[in-house]
Order: structure tokens, then sequence, then C-alpha cells
């Protein structure tokens, strides 16, 4: 009974290291007006989004994190997978912005550039 268990989890012993965890990635991000001003406590969530875990055997990696900015207008996030990666950022009186970006070095600084606020548009002016 016990020479069954073992040849049953010996695969999984050598397998382990094979999967391992996924490169890991810091970004810090900074946040600017147009005339490259700082802008401080801005929200900013920062979300995984591509890729799954072979080592939980196809399990979506599930990382996220809400932060604001400091004085400086940077945000440090803390060490994510690398790939596919959302930004969103919201600030009182500037335009929201969110994008998609391709993280696959060891350790990035995203600078965005947030727009000023818009007039409203209405078709009955």
């Amino acid at each position: 009974m016990r020479m069954r268990l073992m040849a049953l989890l010996l695969p999984f012993v050598f397998a382990a290291p094979v999967f391992g965890d996924p490169p890991m990635t810091t970004l810090r991000i900074e946040v600017k007006t147009l005339s490259d001003k700082p802008i401080d406590r801005a929200s900013v969530i920062v979300r995984f989004v591509e890729g799954r875990s072979k080592i939980k055997f196809g399990k979506k990696i599930m990382t996220t994190y809400q932060l604001k900015t400091n004085q400086e207008g940077f945000a440090k996030i803390p060490p994510l997978p690398q790939g596919k990666i959302r930004i969103q950022i919201i600030a009182k009186g500037y335009q929201t912005f969110g994008d998609t970006f391709e993280i696959e070095e060891e350790e990035r600084t995203v600078e965005i550039k947030l727009n000023p606020p818009q007039p409203q548009f209405s078709a009955h002016q």
C-alpha cells in the first residue's frame, strides 16, 4: 500500500521544480499632468490580466493592488507576475486613464500623463 502511494506521488515531486513560479516584475507608476507636475493621492489600480499557474494545474492567477500615489506622484507596486498588466488611474479633476501593458522586465517604471477634464458633449446644442 505504501509503495503504491509513493509511486503515485513520485512524479509530482519531480514535476514541481520544472513548473516553478512565473518570473516576477516590480512596477513603479509615475502619474503626472500634461505639464509634467506630479499628481498626488491619485488612485492606482493594478491587475495582472494574462497567465495561468502551471503548478496550480491551470488555476488562474488573481493579483490585484489598489493604492494611492505619494506627493511626488509615484506608486510602487509589490512584485507581480510578468505578462499583461492592466493599469487604471483615477484622480479628482482629471480624466480617468486605463490601459493594458505588456511587462517583460524585472523592474519597470511606467509614466502616465493625465488629461484635464473635457467639456461635456451634447448633440442638442
